[in-house]
């Protein structure tokens, strides 16, 4: 019978959760910050109440709540995802 270190008990430690990374939206290339946030507020469930805006109203939108630092970009980690979210970390729209 051969010896054989096995250790089936043995798992990866757990993943500890890191916390979303700011990206500051100045940081970006003016091409790349505007198809993230196209992107951003053609999610389906992006909800803008009542009234209806066209794309070029939705991104301007947002772009002005970036410039006036009421939204910021936000990169998690865990999922490799990026959104868009109010200072008080609801989503912007």
């Amino acid at each position: 019978m051969t010896d054989i270190d096995h250790d089936f008990d043995q798992r990866p430690p757990e993943h500890e959760p890191q916390p979303p990374v700011e990206v500051p939206h100045t940081e970006l290339a003016p091409d790349t910050l505007r198809r993230l946030v196209e992107s951003f507020v053609l999610r389906e469930g992006t909800d803008y109440g009542a009234l209806e805006y066209s794309l070029e109203q939705k991104v301007a939108h947002v772009m002005a709540q970036l410039e006036r630092g009421d939204a910021r970009i936000l990169f998690d980690p865990d999922t490799t995802t990026i959104t868009i979210a109010t200072a008080r970390g609801t989503p912007a729209h």
